[in-house]
């Protein structure tokens, strides 16, 4: 019997899951075994879980589950160095050269175990069958608003916190705009799920959004006219080729620009279109400054979704959701391509 691990989250600030409660009880339905750990922090709670029909585990007892168990979360695990020995499904964030993710596939290595890449299950085309990157885009918008209001008054932002619903994050975001002409954005990749959330939540604050896709990147730059908004926010995944959006040289070049949203946040790949910061952001301190005058802050949390777990969870489950019905062969479809991607990159380890 197919044997799925839901396992609690252990990164700070990260509320999400992948598997909702009505999910869970369809894959019980079909004939998945389905153990879900309590958690302390999961957004969504145990109760639901329970009445579905799963096994209820220990906060973070994945290492000893069975051999044969699929472990499934979304986010880092612990850097213990201790090897991987089960197959895991997760983001590892490690098939772009990022330094962290090479000691993660040593790990898997060392253990026998492989990692089915969240961000790398894709159909037939190659597009990704789940993503976050709706509300990746809408909370990476409200982040670098609240980054370019910080300025305004004179200072840098302060921490930020998740909500209840977006209605409440909007709220306390129009608090926080109040009484300033609200600047201009420019959104690369508008039209993907991450630049359609970043442009909504532009369009609910006032913001108003130059769209840019693929047709106005093709040239491969350079792209001044990102210097000339206020707020520039990347919703495209680093990847071979990507052109560079932001120089190094915009620190000093003379620009109206003073926020870098990088919601793809991947500052660490070789191919990151944005040369200004090297290092991921934090919920206590979003904002780097990598510029004093004029200023220039970039924004790069790479757990954006968190700030709606609720929602974000439920939509991203639903989508993920068809594709975990079929774990009783990992061999063939998003599993065998994803085990395939895996193979690929831990191949010269």
């Amino acid at each position: 019997m197919t044997h799925l691990w839901v396992r609690a989250e252990q990164r700070p600030n990260e509320e999400r899951v992948g598997l909702t409660p009505e999910g869970a009880a369809a894959l019980v339905k079909s004939g998945i075994r389905v153990t879900v750990e309590e958690s302390s922090v999961r957004a969504i709670g145990i109760d639901g879980y329970k009445a579905a029909g799963c096994e209820i585990a220990a906060e973070n007892l994945w290492p000893e589950a069975p051999a044969d168990a699929i472990i499934f979360g979304l986010k880092e695990l612990p850097e213990d160095g201790t090897p991987l020995t089960h197959r895991h499904i997760m983001f590892g964030h490690a098939f772009k050269g990022q330094p962290a993710g090479q000691v993660l596939l040593k790990r898997f290595k060392a253990g026998g175990g492989t990692l089915y890449d969240l961000e790398y299950l894709v159909d037939e085309s190659g597009r990704r069958v789940a993503a976050f990157g709706y509300w990746a885009g809408y909370a990476g918008a409200a982040v670098s608003l609240k980054c370019w209001a910080a300025q305004q008054r004179g200072g840098i932002a302060g921490p930020v916190s998740k909500y209840p619903g977006k209605a409440a994050l909007l709220a306390d975001l129009g608090a926080e705009l109040a009484g300033l002409t609200p600047p201009r954005a420019i959104v690369i990749g508008a039209l993907g799920r991450v630049g359609t959330g970043a442009s909504d939540l532009c369009a609910a604050m006032g913001v108003a959004v130059t769209k840019w896709d693929q047709a106005e990147t093709a040239s491969g730059g350079p792209f001044p006219e990102i210097l000339q908004h206020e707020i520039f926010l990347n919703c495209i995944l680093a990847r071979p080729g990507c052109p560079v959006f932001v120089p190094a040289s915009a620190k000093t070049d003379p620009r109206k620009l003073t926020v870098i949203g990088d919601i793809a946040c991947d500052p660490t790949s070789d191919f990151s279109p944005i040369k200004v910061y090297d290092r991921v952001t934090e919920w206590d301190a979003p904002a780097l400054r990598v510029h004093d005058a004029p200023p220039l802050d970039v924004t790069a949390i790479d757990n954006l979704p968190s700030l709606l777990p609720v929602e974000s969870s439920e939509d991203y489950a639903a989508q993920l959701l068809p594709s975990l019905a079929t774990l009783g062969d990992l061999t063939t479809g998003v599993w065998g391509r994803a085990a395939a991607e895996y193979a690929r990159h831990s191949a010269n380890l």
